[in-house]
C-alpha cells in the first residue's frame, strides 16, 4: 500500500494552540489522548511554537505528574450562569517530549462535580457549565499569556464550545482576529443530553439567535455538528468516528483530512493544512 508524502519546511513557523479533551500520560490511552500527546510534539519538532491545554479532570493525578499552579495566570473569575467561578491554571510537563501541558481547573467543576458520566455511562446534565467554563477558560488563559495563536486545533466533545467563545466572547477584542480553527473528530459518542437550561446560559454569554439555532436540544451529535459548522478545517482523527459526522463534515467543509494510521504522513498532512488555512500570516 502506498502512502502520500507531504514535504514541510525544515523549520515550519507559526503559533499553534492545542485545546484537547485528553492528553497522555495524564489521561488513559485512547486515540484522542495519544494524538493529544503526539501531534503537538510533532508540530513543535518541525519548528512551530505550541501551547497545549486540557481540563484538570479528577482522574489526573496531580502528585504523580507534579502539577503546580501558575500563579500569574490564575485568579481571574469567569461568569457562568450569572455566578463567578475562579479560573485556576496548573501546569505539568512531559520531559521526554519537552512539552508543558496547561490545565484548566476549578474546584467546583473539576472536583465536586466528579465523574462526567453516571454509572450507566450516560452524560450528566451538569456538564453544560463545565464545557462552557473550559472553552472560555482556555481562551482567557491564552490571552493572559499574551500569546497570540495563528490557529487553534481543538479536539474531543469537551472542547466543543471553543469556537462559540472564539466568535462571540472575543468578538470585540482584536486578540484573536484572524485566528483559524481545526477540529479533530473521534469516536467519543455518548448517550444523554446537556441541561435544557443551556440556552439561557449561552445567551448570557452573548449567544445570538443564529448561535442558538445550532445548539438547541444539545446532545453529542448537535454539539459536534455545531463545532464542525464553525471550524475552518476538520480532521477525522480515528477509524471509528460516527459516519453521520464524517458525512456532515464532508458535505459542509472543503478542508477535511481523512484518518491515516501512518502517523508521520497523517501529522504532516495536518500541518500542511495549518499552513494552507493561515497563509502568509503564519510566517509572521
Amino acid at each position: 500500500m502506498q502512502h502520500n508524502s507531504y514535504t514541510l519546511p525544515n523549520m515550519a513557523k507559526g503559533r499553534i494552540l492545542y485545546i484537547n479533551q485528553d492528553v497522555m500520560p495524564f489521561s488513559p490511552e485512547t486515540y484522542a489522548s495519544a494524538m493529544g500527546r503526539q501531534l503537538p510534539q510533532y508540530s513543535q519538532e518541525i519548528g512551530r511554537d505550541i501551547r497545549v491545554f486540557m481540563p484538570r479532570f479528577d482522574y489526573v493525578n496531580e502528585r504523580k505528574h507534579q502539577l503546580h499552579e501558575v500563579i500569574r495566570l490564575s485568579g481571574m473569575n469567569l461568569i457562568v450562569n450569572s455566578c463567578d467561578h475562579q479560573l485556576i491554571i496548573k501546569v505539568g510537563s512531559i520531559p521526554t517530549a519537552r512539552m508543558q501541558i496547561y490545565f484548566i481547573d476549578n474546584e467546583e467543576y473539576f472536583s465536586r462535580y466528579g465523574e462526567t458520566f453516571d454509572e450507566k455511562g450516560v452524560l450528566k446534565p451538569s456538564n453544560d457549565e463545565r464545557i462552557l467554563f473550559f472553552g472560555r477558560g482556555a481562551l482567557e488563559a491564552v490571552r493572559k499569556l499574551a500569546w497570540q495563536p495563528h490557529l487553534i486545533h481543538f479536539s474531543g466533545w469537551f472542547s466543543g464550545m471553543v469556537p462559540f467563545y472564539l466568535r462571540r466572547i472575543n468578538k470585540e477584542n482584536s486578540f484573536f482576529n484572524g485566528t483559524r480553527t481545526v477540529l479533530s473528530l473521534y469516536g467519543d459518542d455518548f448517550q444523554g443530553a446537556f441541561s435544557l437550561d443551556l440556552e439561557r446560559k449561552m445567551r448570557y454569554d452573548g449567544a445570538t439567535a443564529k448561535d442558538l439555532r445550532l445548539y438547541q436540544n444539545l446532545d453529542y451529535m448537535t454539539l459536534m455538528k455545531a463545532a464542525i459548522t464553525y471550524a475552518n478545517g476538520i480532521v477525522i482523527a480515528a477509524p471509528d468516528v460516527n459516519p453521520e459526522l464524517v458525512a456532515f463534515a464532508k458535505e459542509n467543509k472543503r478542508n477535511v483530512i481523512d484518518y491515516n494510521p501512518v502517523q508521520k504522513d497523517f501529522f504532516a498532512r495536518i500541518n500542511k493544512m495549518y499552513d494552507s488555512l493561515c497563509g502568509s500570516a503564519i510566517n509572521n
